[in-house]
C-alpha cells in the first residue's frame, strides 16, 4: 500500500515545480533529521529532494525509485570500521559452536560453526529482502577431520616441531618406519623406480615399513602421496623448500583420495633439512608415524544473492568463501572476505544501480575450490555470457599485510581481466598506497571463472609468504588456531573493503571501456586462455586445489 501511494506521488516528487511534502509521505518515510532539514530549506523542491537523499535523511525502506544512483565515493563513505568489527566478533562466536565436536573454534565445512555461518549470512540477506533475491546451491564435498597425528624420532621419542597433517589425509595406525628420501620432487614414477630398494618395481617386502620424504614443488601434494602409496610406502612426509615461509608446518590438502593415497604430514624447511641430514648420516634412519583421521562425503551449500534491479544481461559478480580450515576459526581466511561482502551488500541497498550485482559466498574452498568450481562449471552458456566480470576477495586483513593484486592480463586470461587489475591499481595509487602484483596462479575461487572464459581478478592481503616491504611473514596465523579476532589488520581491512565497494560501484554503474563478452561461448582472450575452447561448459574438473598449482605448490 505504501509503495502504491509513493508511486502515485512520483510525478510530483520529480516535477520542476516546488510543492509541500504530503503529510502521509512525511509520516511514512521522513526522519527527525529530515524535519529539521525542511525547516531550514523550506519547500521540497527536486534539488532539496536530492540533497536530503544524499544526506540519508530518509528511513531505510525508502522505495527503490527514490534512491540516488550509486557513486563510488558515496558507497565508500558508508563503509565503517565499526560494522566490520561487529561482524567479525559475530563470526568468531559462530566458530565457537564447533568446540564440542572439534575441541576448538572452526568453521570447516560440515561443522556447527560453518552451518551457523551460512545461517548468519542468510539472516542478513533476509533483512534486505526488498533489494536482493538469493538461492542456495547444494553440492557434495569431501570433508576431512584430523583428530591427532604424530611424527617423532624413533630412537629419542622427540616430536618434530612445525609439522601439520594434510587435509583429507587417510588414517594410519602408529608404526615405526624407515625414512627414504625421494629424488626429483616425487612427481613421476621414474623418481621411485630409480631407488635401489625398488629395482624398478613396486615394493613388495613389507617386513620393514617405509616412509617417503618428499620435497615440495612441481606437482600437487596429492600426486606425491598417491605415487608414494603406489610404490609401497606406508606414509609420506613432504617438506617445504622455501626457508622464507616463516618456519611453519607445510599446509595443504591431498585432494580426493585414491586407492593409493597414504597418510601425509607436511613439515617446515628447517625440519626438512634436519630429516635429510639424519638420513645422510644414519644408514637406516627411522621415525614413528601415526594419523587418526576421517574422510567422508557431505552436503554443503553456496549462497548466491542477486540484486532485484539492474540490467540482468550485464552482471557484476563477486565472491568470498564462507568456510575455514579445520585447524582454526578462519577470521581472516576468509572471514574477512565474507564480512567485506556482507558490508558492501548492506550499504549498496541505499542506491540505485544500472547493472545487476551478484554476491556469492562459496563453500568448500579450503577443500579445493569446490563450491566456486561447482558453480562456474554448472552455468549454462546463456548464464555464463551474462557475467561481465568476477571479482575474488580472499583474505582482506592479514596482520602484516601488503596490498596484493592478482597479475591478470588479457593475453593469458579472458579479456577484461587486465582492465579489472587496472581498476585496483588506480585505487591504490589514488590513495597513495604501495601495492604488489602476485601470480594469478590458481590459489583461489577465480579459477573456475577464468577456465570458463569469464574475466576475473581480485585482491588479497597475503598468506604464508613474506612481506616484500619488511621481509616478515604476512599472516603468521595462516591456517592455524590463532586466526582469530587478534589476527586482523583493521586499517587494511577498511581500505580493502572500500576498494571492494569501489569495484562494485564502478561496474554496477557502467561497463564503459570494459571489453564485451564473447556471446558464442568461446573463451575471450587476445591469444590463448587458461582453458581451451573445447573445455568450456564441460564437466566439473578434478579440483584445482588451492595449494597445488602446477608449478607453485603451497
Amino acid at each position: 500500500m505504501v509503495y502504491m501511494k509513493l508511486a502515485a506521488l512520483a510525478p510530483l516528487l520529480f516535477s520542476a515545480e516546488a510543492f509541500v511534502l504530503p503529510g502521509l509521505f512525511q509520516q511514512e518515510f521522513a526522519t527527525p533529521e529530515l524535519q529539521q532539514f525542511l525547516e531550514v530549506n523550506g519547500e521540497l523542491t527536486p534539488q532539496v529532494i536530492k540533497e536530503s537523499l544524499d544526506a540519508n535523511f530518509w528511513k531505510p525502506h525508502v522505495p527503490y525509485f527514490l534512491k540516488p544512483l550509486v557513486e563510488t565515493e558515496k558507497l565508500q563513505e558508508k563503509i565503517q570500521l565499526e560494522d566490520l568489527n561487529t561482524t567479525a566478533q559475530d563470526l568468531y562466536e559462530l566458530a565457537k559452536k564447533s568446540r564440542k565436536k572439534y575441541g576448538h573454534p572452526t568453521r570447516v565445512i560440515g561443522s556447527p560453526g560453518h552451518w551457523a555461518t551460512i545461517d548468519y549470512i542468510l539472516e542478513a540477506l533476509d533483512g534486505m529482502s526488498d533489494y536482493y533475491n538469493y538461492t542456495l546451491q547444494e553440492f557434495d564435498a569431501l570433508s576431512g577431520k584430523v583428530n591427532s597425528f604424530n611424527l617423532t624420532d624413533a630412537k629419542t621419542g622427540i616430536s618434530f616441531p612445525n609439522s601439520t597433517a594434510f587435509s583429507l589425509s587417510p588414517p594410519v595406525k602408529p608404526f615405526v618406519g624407515e625414512l627414504i628420501e625421494i629424488p626429483n620432487l616425487g612427481c613421476n614414477e621414474a623418481d621411485y623406480k630409480s631407488l635401489e630398494i625398488f629395482h624398478g618395481e613396486q615394493l613388495e617386502d613389507n617386513s620393514v615399513k617405509k616412509i617417503a620424504l618428499i620435497e615440495r614443488g612441481k606437482c600437487p601434494f596429492g600426486v606425491k602421496s598417491n605415487l608414494a602409496g603406489k610404490y609401497g610406502f606406508h606414509a609420506a612426509v613432504i617438506y617445504d623448500n622455501e626457508p622464507e615461509n616463516g618456519g611453519e608446518g607445510l599446509h595443504g590438502t591431498l585432494g580426493e583420495p585414491t586407492n593409493t593415497t597414504i597418510s601425509t604430514i607436511g613439515v617446515s624447511y628447517d625440519v626438512g633439512v634436519l630429516l635429510v641430514t639424519n638420513i645422510e648420516i644414519t644408514k637406516h634412519y627411522s621415525v614413528k608415524f601415526a594419523m587418526d583421521s576421517t574422510v567422508s562425503n557431505i552436503k554443503t551449500k553456496n549462497i548466491i544473492a542477486d540484486t532485484k534491479h539492474g540490467d540482468p544481461e550485464n552482471i557484476v559478480a563477486l565472491g568470498a568463501h564462507s568456510d575455514s580450515v579445520e585447524e582454526g576459526p578462519g577470521i581472516n581466511d576468509d572471514g574477512s572476505g565474507t564480512i567485506s561482502l556482507l558490508t558492501v551488500a548492506k550499504q549498496l541497498t541505499h542506491f540505485k544501480i544500472n547493472n545487476k550485482v551478484r554476491f556469492a559466498w562459496w563453500s568448500a574452498e579450503e577443500e579445493g575450490l569446490l563450491g566456486s568450481n561447482y558453480y562456474a562449471y554448472n552455468l549454462t552458456q546463456e548464464e555464463n555470457n551474462k557475467i561481465r566480470v568476477f571479482m575474488d576477495y580472499d583474505m582482506m586483513a592479514s596482520p602484516n599485510y601488503e596490498y596484493e593484486i592478482y597479475d591478470a592480463n588479457n593475453k593469458d586470461h579472458p579479456k577484461g581481466s587486465e582492465e579489472l587489475k587496472k581498476l585496483y591499481i588506480d585505487f591504490y595509487k589514488h590513495n597513495k598506497l604501495n601495492y604488489t602484483l602476485i601470480p594469478f596462479d590458481g590459489r583461489s575461487d577465480y579459477v573456475g571463472f577464468i577456465e570458463n572464459g569469464i574475466p576475473a581478478g581480485g585482491i588479497a592481503a597475503g598468506a604464508e609468504k613474506n612481506n616484500v616491504w619488511n621481509g616478515q611473514v604476512l599472516d603468521r596465523c595462516y591456517h592455524q588456531l590463532c586466526d582469530d579476532l587478534t589476527n586482523l589488520a583493521w586499517d587494511a581491512f577498511l581500505i580493502n573493503t572500500k576498494l571492494i565497494a569501489h569495484s562494485v560501484a564502478t561496474y554496477a554503474n557502467s561497463f564503459e571501456g570494459f571489453p564485451l563478452r564473447n556471446v558464442n561461448g568461446t573463451v575471450n582472450t587476445t591469444e590463448t586462455s587458461v582453458a581451451s575452447t573445447n573445455n568450456v561448459y564441460n564437466e566439473v574438473p578434478v579440483p584445482q586445489f588451492k595449494y597445488a598449482a602446477d608449478y607453485l605448490v603451497y
